[in-house]
């Protein structure tokens, strides 16, 4: 068991490195690029890792492996939250993210995603799954939208004013915790009524989100900017850290995790993340625009989603 902590300890920092990691490669390539990238490797993982698993499958009785094919296809139902899934929280998701970190840095972005998101799924539950909203919940939302005030303002109304220099970076940011939640929401319901596939719905979601992106980044007139740094040392080294580290082994940590570990307590280790996210930005020295007040609001906002979450 303390070996499921240290692995969620692990997932939950290179999780908090990834906003760093995307402030400096969006110096030498476009968001859209950059995200496009980290689904390519993401991709071309989970190739590698299914020609591993057929190769080392081939031994076992073909009835059964006849009997886990027709067990493993998906309703359409289910394939259409997987592209559901894939558009909110792959590729909009992090075109969202990226191009609000390049403008504000990395910390406000991972403030809005990692403590709003939580509220926003807690709401999207009670509609969708039917869960009981209880006076802990009403108190809970009330408070976030008290933090959640102060996290997006910094104190300051003005910031919301379309003529602010901030503007499209904090709508951008408050994209990514609606996006994440209704891509969190999809997920839950695709696997809901398929019980041990979250695997093979990350896949498939890497998949969507790499075609999506192509689309994207073409119709962005983006392409050839792509191929002319897809050699490029430092975007291929951040691509390969984003695809491969935070998306296959941060994801399967996750997975794995949520099926030793309840959901809430997996999900508590998520509200470190942005103040790790802080604490590498400084470390770093990278440009950021978050002040008290933005830190004072992400800190109610935790106090928020601990008593939202609370049972």
């Amino acid at each position: 068991m303390a070996l499921v902590y240290l692995f969620l300890i692990l997932m939950v920092v290179m999780w908090s490195m990834s906003f760093i990691i995307v402030d400096i490669a969006v110096e030498f390539i476009p968001p859209l690029s950059l995200a496009l990238y980290r689904f390519i490797i993401a991709s071309a993982c989970f190739v590698v890792l299914d020609i591993y698993f057929k190769i080392s499958t081939k031994r076992k009785n073909l009835n059964e492996n006849a009997e886990n094919k027709i067990n493993s296809k998906f309703s359409i139902n289910q394939w259409l939250l997987i592209i559901l899934a894939s558009f909110t929280g792959a590729s909009l998701f992090f075109f969202a993210q990226y191009s609000a970190i390049q403008i504000i840095g990395p910390s406000l972005p991972a403030l809005f995603v990692c403590l709003l998101a939580p509220v926003l799924i807690a709401i999207f539950s009670i509609f969708v799954f039917g869960e009981k909203l209880n006076k802990s919940k009403i108190i809970g939302f009330i408070i976030a939208s008290l933090g959640g005030f102060l996290l997006i303002t910094g104190g300051d109304i003005r910031t919301l004013s379309p003529n602010s220099p901030l503007f499209i970076a904090l709508l951008l940011s408050l994209a990514t915790p609606l996006l994440w939640a209704i891509y969190a929401t999809a997920i839950k319901k695709a696997s809901k009524s398929k019980p041990n596939s979250d695997i093979q719905i990350l896949k498939y979601v890497a998949y969507f989100a790499t075609i999506e992106l192509l689309i994207l980044v073409v119709l962005n007139n983006e392409f050839w900017i792509f191929l002319d740094n897809f050699f490029h040392i430092i975007i291929f080294l951040s691509a390969f850290y984003l695809g491969f580290v935070c998306y296959v082994l941060g994801y399967y940590i996750w997975q794995n995790s949520q099926n030793q570990l309840t959901s809430s307590k997996v999900a508590s280790f998520l509200y470190i993340e942005p103040f790790l996210t802080l604490l590498f930005s400084f470390i770093f020295q990278r440009s950021e625009t978050i002040v008290l007040w933005n830190i004072l609001g992400g800190i109610i906002v935790l106090m928020a989603v601990i008593l939202i979450n609370y049972k």
